[in-house]
C-alpha cells in the first residue's frame, strides 16, 4: 500500500507540475497578446492621429506656412471653423513663418461657418500685418469656399479651376402629392402660428416662401459685403458677378474675382519667397470622427431632423 501511496503522490506531483505549467504559458500568452494588442494600438494611435491636432512639420527657418481646407464647410466637417482657425492661428504664430497659404478646395457650405473663418483670417492679418495670406484654388471655391478666399491678401486658381457662385439657397422637399397618393394623411400640431415654417410634408404658404426669400436676400446682401470689403477695386462688377454663376479660373482673374494664376510650390517659391513649406492644417483624428458620428447616431436616435438646410452653394 505505502508503494502504491508513493506511485500516487509521484503522480499527482507531475499532475500538478503540468497544470501549473499550463497555466504559466497560458500567462505568458496572455502578457504577449496584451503587449501586441497595445502596441498595435500605439501604432494606430501614431497614424490616425488619435489627438486630432495638427501634423505640423519641423522646420529649421524660414518657410511658408500652409492650411488645408477641403469639402463641404460645415460644423461637423474637416472644414468647419472649430478645425480652420486653430491652424491659422498656429500658422501665423509661428516665428518662421513669411506668408500663409490657405488652400481651398471646397464647393461652399455653411454661411456661418465660413463668416467665422473669414472674420478670424481678417483678424490675423491685423495682428500680424508683415505676414501675407494668399488663397490658392485647386478644382473649386464656390460660395462658402469664396466667402472665406474673400478675406485674403490675393487669390491664386488654376485657368481650369471654379470660381465664384456668389449666392444663397435653402434646399428641401416637399413631399405633400406623394402622401395622397399613398393614402398617408399628415397629423402637425404646432404652438406658434409659423413653427411648421418649410415642413417638407406640409404645402407652402405663400407668405413663409416670402418670408424666406427676404432672409435668403439679406444673407445674400452680407455675402456680397464681404467679397466687395475683399476683393476692393479689384473687382470689375457686371450684373452677373453677383447673381450665383460660376466660372473658371480664366474668366475669374479677368473679372478680378482672382489675382492670376498659382500653385502652392509657385506661391511660396516665387511670391512669398520662402520654398519650404511647413502643414499646419488641424487634422482630424479617429476620436473625432467616432464622436462625431456617435453624435449624429443620438441625434438622429432622438428624433430630431434639420427640414431645410440653408448653405451658400
Amino acid at each position: 500500500m505505502s508503494e502504491q501511496n508513493w506511485e500516487r503522490g509521484v503522480l499527482e506531483k507531475l499532475a500538478m507540475s503540468a497544470i501549473q505549467e499550463q497555466r504559466r504559458a497560458r500567462h505568458w500568452g496572455i502578457f504577449f497578446k496584451a503587449l501586441t494588442f497595445g502596441f498595435l494600438f500605439f501604432m494606430l494611435f501614431i497614424i490616425m492621429g488619435w489627438s486630432g491636432k495638427s501634423e505640423t512639420a519641423l522646420s529649421t527657418g524660414k518657410h511658408t506656412a500652409l492650411v488645408d481646407m477641403q469639402g463641404v464647410i460645415a460644423s461637423d466637417s474637416a472644414a468647419s471653423a472649430d478645425n480652420m482657425i486653430p491652424g491659422l492661428q498656429e500658422a501665423f504664430k509661428d516665428k518662421g513663418t513669411q506668408g500663409v497659404i490657405l488652400r481651398i478646395n471646397s464647393p461652399g457650405g455653411s454661411p456661418v461657418q465660413a463668416g467665422q473663418i473669414n472674420d478670424e483670417i481678417r483678424r490675423l492679418r491685423l495682428k500680424y500685418p508683415a505676414i501675407p495670406l494668399y488663397v490658392v484654388v485647386e478644382d473649386i471655391c464656390a460660395s462658402g469656399g469664396y466667402y472665406v478666399a474673400a478675406a485674403a491678401d490675393k487669390i491664386y486658381v488654376d485657368k481650369a479651376s471654379l470660381i465664384g457662385s456668389i449666392g444663397v439657397l435653402m434646399d428641401g422637399f416637399g413631399f405633400t402629392g406623394t402622401m395622397e397618393k399613398l393614402g398617408v394623411e399628415r397629423r402637425l400640431v404646432t404652438a406658434g402660428t409659423n413653427k411648421g415654417f418649410m415642413d417638407p410634408f406640409s404645402t407652402m404658404r405663400p407668405d413663409q416662401q416670402a418670408y424666406a426669400k427676404q432672409m435668403l436676400a439679406q444673407i445674400h446682401q452680407q455675402f456680397i459685403a464681404v467679397v466687395r470689403q475683399g476683393r476692393g477695386k479689384r473687382l470689375k462688377e457686371t450684373p452677373d458677378t453677383f447673381s450665383g454663376l460660376v466660372w473658371n479660373g480664366q474668366a475669374g482673374v479677368e473679372m478680378g474675382l482672382a489675382d492670376g494664376y498659382g500653385s502652392v510650390e509657385s506661391v511660396a517659391r516665387d511670391v512669398i519667397k520662402a520654398e519650404e513649406i511647413v502643414d499646419f492644417t488641424v487634422k482630424e483624428g479617429i476620436a473625432d470622427r467616432l464622436a462625431k458620428r456617435f453624435g449624429a447616431g443620438v441625434v438622429s436616435a432622438a428624433g430630431f431632423s434639420a427640414k431645410s438646410a440653408m448653405t451658400l452653394r
